[in-house]
């Protein structure tokens, strides 16, 4: 039988964790609510994951989160995987049920909450910018929130056709890939402007090759960037008088489900913005 750790500990597994606020917005929470568990950091190799799983379940681990480069690797060496970490093959959090081990994603959940709670999604139409891991997520969640098509911009032609392919063949959505090139033009039609890609060029105020002019002021821009969060994307679609959501928000939103999902308890959503923005000296 699996060992029960007396003092419940989360912890965060990937590499180059510096600078991730997870584990300081997680401690503020478990500050606040007086609760007496510990949540640590720890830089794991691809070769050691399977063990550092294997010690999650044998010292009693509550779970954690999931960092490149394992997001994508560690399904397979956990007990069971919720339904969007099954359909993507994302994994950013662990949660303890029982004995066993099992892999949620909620990277694409906390984005669509947040916009359900703005406005309904079904029969919405969406432009996604990124077809990688966290892209995946959020068109899990939209397709399953009801959108009535997707429309997948990528720069690898293949991993567009890939993801349109999963929606369109699990989950019956209408999605279209297209290849991402200079200056796409996001079609007058588009409800909702999501960019879940890598930052371009690793430098997060290189201006994005998108072109805003022809989307109705009433549509929707969302950038799940967090540092910084106000994009050169987001200060486009404010111009045109575009309602907004911003990465900081969403990774915000994303720590209170993990939270919620952990413990049962509803962490104060001011409290984790506050620690956030701390963090990261915004």
């Amino acid at each position: 039988m699996t060992s029960q750790s007396l003092q419940p500990i989360l912890v965060l597994m990937g590499s180059s964790l510096g600078g991730n606020p997870i584990q300081y917005m997680t401690e503020k929470a478990f500050t606040q609510l007086g609760l007496d568990w510990r949540y640590v950091s720890l830089e794991i190799s691809p070769e050691d994951l399977a063990d550092a799983v294997r010690g999650m379940k044998v010292m009693g681990f509550h779970g954690g989160n999931c960092e490149m480069p394992h997001k994508e690797t560690i399904g397979p060496l956990l007990d069971a995987l919720g339904p969007t970490a099954e359909l993507t093959g994302v994994v950013n959090l662990i949660r303890r049920e029982n004995d066993e081990l099992v892999g949620e994603n909620t990277e694409g959940k906390a984005l669509v909450d947040l916009l359900r709670e703005r406005d309904e999604l079904a029969g919405r139409r969406v432009v996604l910018l990124g077809a990688g891991r966290m892209a995946k997520a959020v068109a899990v969640e939209l397709a399953t929130a009801g959108v009535t098509d997707i429309t997948i911009v990528d720069r690898t032609e293949l991993r567009a056709a890939e993801l349109a392919k999963l929606l369109n063949d699990k989950l019956k959505t209408v999605a279209l890939p297209v290849l991402w090139k200079e200056g796409y033009f996001v079609p007058l039609e588009t409800d909702l402007v999501i960019h879940a890609s890598s930052t371009v060029s690793g430098d997060p105020d290189a201006p994005l090759s998108v072109d805003l002019e022809r989307l109705d002021p009433r549509a929707t821009v969302v950038d799940v960037t967090i540092d910084p969060p106000d994009t050169r994307l987001l200060g486009q679609a404010r111009k045109r008088g575009c309602t907004t959501l911003d990465g900081v928000e969403i990774f915000t939103n994303q720590v209170f489900l993990n939270f919620q999902m952990w413990t049962g308890v509803e962490p104060e959503r001011p409290l984790l913005r506050e620690a956030i923005e701390e963090f990261l000296e915004l």
